[in-house]
């Protein structure tokens, strides 16, 4: 016996990502609809071998469905997440918008897959952002060894976490580059991003950092440790898919590298590839299509009694969004509802 599973906004880059990875990794579906809104309505959504055709999520009716795996944005989410949850089906959002709300739980599961069954207190469960993602499940392990007291993160973060416009965008702008009469002014971003990086990533706020950098601040400690203090700079690079991040961690334990090594090649969902030789580490072309996240460069921070560096780089549009909602559903099965 299976589930009764819902897609919103099943047309896009992340709704489609969701329709690949059930049909990937075999999620129990007994049933399974894709919706989008109105002006998508009736376009096609592959689900394994079989074609869907799109539905309607202003009418849609959720009664009786088990899970809705919404990747529509905030405001869609805001006006049509309450409906499913009332409804009775359990919504995973991948949107912000429930994310920091304190009886919404917030779920990584190879961190906090416990968290879960918070999820009754309004039938919806958060997914984080994409660049938390892929670093607290590096840190998890590590943190659960030598207690994590700072992390200084920088991200390199692709263009396609803004969404089709943003690859458009940079696909535009570099034909462009070759052909100086058909310029193309930046529209998604704020400045040009094809061949140059902007260290700007949402909107900013009073002390000076922007949202998604509070975001990462925020999310790390209600996923993983309240205690953590963590800074981070995000930067939005001419990168289709992938976003990479340089993460410096300060513990309250001394950590060897090579305990670090081993104790993340053990790690759920984690994949090292560290050898200190030209190419022994991951870029963010080659994590593409990929549900790990990577680890490379490894090493000893000097400057710390109690320091490490590592190179993190994930999917995007997979860990960092599509394939985490559907772990968080299988979590949700496994911990709970118990089908399948």
């Amino acid at each position: 016996m299976g589930y009764r599973v819902v897609v919103a906004g099943a047309t896009g880059n992340v709704g489609r990502e969701m329709l690949n990875i059930l049909a990937e990794r075999e999620f129990p579906v007994d049933e399974i609809v894709a919706l989008a809104s109105r002006k998508s309505l009736g376009s096609e959504c592959s689900f394994g071998d079989k074609t869907l055709k799109t539905r309607d999520l202003d009418t849609f009716d959720f009664t009786g469905w088990d899970i809705a795996l919404f990747a529509v944005g905030s405001e869609a989410t805001a006006i049509y997440a309450p409906k499913a949850a009332k409804a009775g089906c359990i919504v995973i959002d991948n949107s912000s918008l429930y994310r920091y709300d304190p009886e919404v739980p917030l779920v990584v599961p190879e961190v906090n897959p416990e968290a879960v069954e918070g999820y009754a207190k309004k039938n919806i469960i958060a997914n984080p952002n994409c660049s938390t993602a892929q670093m607290v499940v590096a840190l998890k392990p590590l943190h659960d060894r030598a207690r994590i007291k700072r992390v200084v993160v920088s991200t390199y973060q692709s263009v396609s976490g803004a969404g089709k416009a943003g690859i458009d965008e940079l696909w535009d702008q570099t034909k462009s580059i070759y052909n100086p009469t058909d310029s193309k002014p930046p529209v998604k971003f704020t400045k040009q991003i094809a061949f140059n990086v902007i260290p700007h990533i949402d909107k900013f706020m009073e002390d000076g950092s922007t949202k998604e950098e509070w975001k990462m601040v925020v999310e790390t400690k209600k996923i993983l440790d309240p205690k953590i203090k963590v800074t981070a700079t995000c930067v939005r690079v001419p990168v289709f898919v992938g976003h990479s991040e340089a993460i410096n961690i300060e513990f309250e334990d001394f950590l060897d590298e090579e305990e670090a090594r081993d104790i993340l090649r053990e790690a759920p969902g984690v994949m090292v590839i560290d050898k200190r030789e030209d190419g022994g580490y991951v870029t963010p072309i080659e994590c593409v299509g990929d549900y790990a996240t990577f680890v490379s460069r490894i090493r000893q921070d000097s400057t710390l009694d109690n320091g490490l560096n590592l190179w993190c780089v994930s999917d995007n549009l997979r860990k960092g969004a599509a394939l985490n909602a559907v772990q968080i559903a299988e979590t949700l099965g496994n911990r709970v509802l118990k089908k399948g």
